[in-house]
């Protein structure tokens, strides 16, 4: 037998104002695009902006319904959308804010695991790595410099 270790790094900024400007700008835009949630179930807003490589900027809140599987996460609403609209932009920058209804949201919230293998497909598709800042209502934003951090041991087309 042997041990594999994986280890995973981030970078942490105390607030959105510690983060580069355009960086800034970005999270700024996914905590607008958080109220446009639709989450009347969970109480809980996700929003999502996304940089792409031809300089647009795809937002995305989450969307729930009565029949939960049929909702979607903002990360999942962006990411799609983007694809749909722009299919040969690469994306480059992703910054996600979450925010409760019902509780304070000060701890960074990352991307679930559905949202996680999807980052993953598009990373892989475009063969370069998404920078991925995400945090609570408010506080400390983290920075992933790739989805591998948050996924290391992803499943793509090649396991197919």
């Amino acid at each position: 037998m042997k041990e594999i270790n994986i280890n995973t790094s981030f970078s942490v900024y105390s607030s959105i104002a510690e983060l580069p400007e355009e960086i800034q700008s970005l999270m700024r835009s996914a905590v607008e695009t958080r109220k446009n949630a639709y989450a009347p179930y969970s109480k809980f807003r996700v929003g999502t902006a996304l940089l792409l490589d031809n300089d647009k900027i795809v937002l995305g809140s989450n969307q729930e319904n009565a029949a939960y599987p049929s909702g979607l996460c903002a990360e999942r609403v962006a990411i799609f959308q983007s694809g749909a609209i722009y299919p040969e932009a690469k994306i480059l920058r992703m910054a996600i804010s979450a925010a409760s209804d019902t509780n304070k949201t000060k701890s960074p919230i990352p991307p679930c695991g559905a949202c996680r293998q999807s980052i993953s497909e598009y990373e892989f598709k475009q063969g370069t790595p998404i920078e991925i800042y995400f945090m609570g209502e408010s506080g400390e934003v983290y920075k992933s410099d790739s989805i591998k951090n948050l996924l290391p041991l992803s499943f793509d087309k090649n396991f197919l």
